[in-house]
């Protein structure tokens, strides 16, 4: 059975790899689309949560929340009660950022001194965290300006500092390039996997393996591996142009990053063969991919912000394997995500890839049938 299926595979790969424009369009188009959608991606920023430390509680403070609550772009304040809640806060993407009064900002405000403000904003969602950075600064310098005219004192001086985590320049490729390490390893193993058995339709030779004393989950798993390996090569390519070619910091554990990619090919390679098993010829099978990629990259936080979209459209989010694995690249790129937060986001992808394999290979056999 072994021998089998290692012939399968290298016939696949073979059958993959002989033709030269088939080599061209798995290399070509997906780096020139990196380098396409690394420069000309952009995000809109609406429906923000804010996490908020305020360590004074004077009522100058808490009229100034109230501002930044009554703004239409902040829809979630959480209140935090020590600076220790903040990591675990920002790790969590519970906000984009925490705006921290410290003890003395009311007293300062009344004598004169200056009254800081810190914004601690998460850097790995750079575009996002400048468009929130640049509203916070203005509703808090259109409160100082009204505080200096009610109270008939003079405009304080005062500086908002403001620090960036995981990407403390706020350079926007550094949020699209992990992004797209994704993006394209998905396009990859979706249209490869689903090429595969209607490629072998279309030419004719699929009744001949039929025949042939391969078993039907041998023909399957011959048609699984080579997809698997390599949409994980090309994803290699795309990490590797990352890190060297853009200077994305790896700042994660590589292994961590190859075992979540790995676990999320296969959940897409599951939908591959689902949409392949539906289809007759390549052109089928092409329009069947376009129907799929559209909705999970739409899905997946990666044009939009997840916490964009409503509630019940969340929900339907989580089981999109491309939104998962979007979080641990960032995480690995960028902050050093430890295993056991990766793990959280790849066991929904494992769920999601022996639910979709296990669904192509019933859907396979019934179709034999």
């Amino acid at each position: 059975m072994l021998g089998r299926i290692i012939a399968l595979i290298v016939k696949e790969i073979y059958a993959i790899l002989r033709d030269k424009k088939s080599r061209i369009v798995l290399i070509v188009p997906p780096l020139v689309q990196l380098f396409v959608f690394a420069f000309a991606a952009t995000l809109d920023v609406k429906n923000v949560s804010l996490g908020v430390l305020n360590l004074d509680n004077g009522k100058e403070s808490v009229e100034l929340i109230q501002r930044l609550q009554g703004s239409p772009i902040f829809t979630h304040i959480y209140y935090l009660q020590s600076a220790l809640q903040i990591p675990a806060f920002i790790d969590n993407q519970q906000a984009v950022a925490v705006l921290s009064i410290d003890a003395t900002f009311s007293r300062n405000l009344y004598t004169g001194h200056q009254a800081d403000i810190q914004i601690i904003a998460d850097g790995r969602k750079s575009n996002t965290a400048q468009i929130v950075t640049g509203y916070i600064e203005e509703i808090v310098r259109q409160y100082y300006a009204d505080f200096a005219e009610q109270h008939a004192v003079p405009l304080q001086s005062t500086e908002l500092i403001a620090r960036n985590w995981y990407n403390p320049n706020l350079i926007y490729m550094w949020f699209t390039v992990p992004n797209l390490c994704g993006v394209l390893t998905f396009l990859l193993a979706l249209i490869l996997t689903s090429l595969s058995i209607a490629r072998e339709r279309e030419l004719g030779t699929f009744d001949q393996l039929l025949v042939s004393p391969i078993e039907p989950v041998e023909i399957l798993i011959g048609k699984m591996v080579p997809s698997i390996l390599i949409s994980m090569a090309e994803g290699s390519i795309v990490v590797f142009a990352a890190v060297f070619i853009f200077q994305i910091p790896l700042n994660g554990s590589l292994l961590a990053l190859y075992f979540s990619m790995f676990v999320f090919v296969c959940s897409v390679v599951g939908v591959g063969l689902f949409v392949s098993a539906f289809c007759s010829t390549q052109q089928q099978a092409i329009l069947g991919s376009g129907l799929i990629m559209t909705p999970e990259i739409a899905l997946s936080g990666f044009a939009t912000p997840v916490e964009n979209m409503p509630a019940w459209l969340q929900t339907l989010t989580l089981a999109n394997p491309l939104r998962h694995f979007l979080v641990v690249l960032k995480g690995i790129f960028l902050k050093s995500m430890p295993f056991e937060i990766v793990w959280s986001n790849t066991w929904p992808m494992a769920l999601i890839a022996v639910f979709t394999l296990s669904v192509a290979t019933w859907l396979f056999r019934h179709r034999l049938t």
